[in-house]
């Protein structure tokens, strides 16, 4: 009888550490589902953009195919041209869209960074010379100012934009993209050029005669890009475009270049009641 007892007690001893362990197996399980499912739900992207016209096109034009692939997208928008490439390199941000190709090189070679990619071009805003002052150059008077932006590619633009509109004439024996104001060997209308941060061009017309403002700065300001003096003929390097970390081409960057194709991202680009019609169109796969 002590025998079939003990045979009975040890079988209930299995089956409560069988039924358990099971339980614990079952539980630990639906935590795992439930975190996969979770991680896969939230796919939060954010997009760093500067003031202007190019957070528009992210949020009207890319956005929503993002979106119908799964993504979340959370866009933050900076005040300057540095922190959204350094926020992007430092994982902060996923992705950006503010800057053209020259920018973009000259900043990852002066800054070390290698793990940023330019994956694609967009349309991009031409830049122009603005004026509250005068309506035509030959109304331009020896001493006048001229602002442009002070970044290295930037100041170098502007710069062979006022040569190409007859202002200026720029060493032929320096690179056009390290051209700088002590490259300028002829001067006819005496021009002061004054260089300054590239969002502050458009606010210098208040007192500036001319400033050579980027397309993103002056439509952000609310100029009217048909009434610029002199608008630039874009470069390839010259065209925007969207950058993400190389470490992320294959996934993030094939997504990204599916939305650019798409029939959608074109018919609002190509909507003549929005500013994107005004803008020069680019081939859109760099990479």
């Amino acid at each position: 009888m002590s025998i079939t007892l003990k045979s009975l007690t040890v079988k209930k001893i299995i089956s409560f550490v069988f039924i358990t362990t099971l339980s614990l197996f079952t539980l630990t399980g639906c935590d795992d589902n439930k975190n996969t499912t979770t991680n896969k739900t939230e796919n939060k992207l954010v997009v760093g953009v500067a003031a202007g016209p190019y957070g528009d096109m992210f949020k009207k034009a890319i956005a929503p195919g993002l979106e119908k692939q799964g993504y979340k997208i959370d866009i933050r928008e900076f005040s300057d041209y540095v922190q959204p490439n350094i926020a992007l390199s430092n994982k902060e941000i996923d992705v950006n869209l503010f800057q053209h190709l020259a920018y973009l090189n000259n900043f990852k070679q002066a800054r070390k960074i290698d793990n940023i990619t330019a994956i694609a071009f967009v349309p991009t805003a031409g830049a122009g010379i603005f004026s509250n002052k005068i309506s035509d150059f030959s109304q331009l008077k020896a001493g006048d100012q001229v602002t442009i932006s002070n970044d290295v590619t930037n100041e170098a633009r502007a710069l062979r934009i006022l040569q190409s509109a007859g202002l200026i004439k720029l060493n032929p024996n320096t690179a056009a993209g390290e051209v700088t104001p002590k490259d300028i060997i002829d001067n006819p209308y005496q021009l002061v050029i004054v260089p300054i941060e590239a969002p502050q061009t458009p606010r210098s017309l208040d007192s500036a005669v001319l400033a050579v403002v980027n397309g993103n700065y002056a439509i952000g300001a609310g100029l009217d890009l048909s009434k610029a003096l002199y608008t630039e003929k874009l470069d390839k390097d010259l065209k925007n475009v969207i950058a993400i970390r190389t470490d992320t081409v294959d996934t993030l960057g094939k997504a990204i270049i599916d939305v650019l194709k798409s029939d959608d991202f074109n018919r609002v680009i190509d909507d003549k009641n929005d500013i994107f019609y005004t803008f020069q169109k680019p081939d859109y796969q760099l990479y």
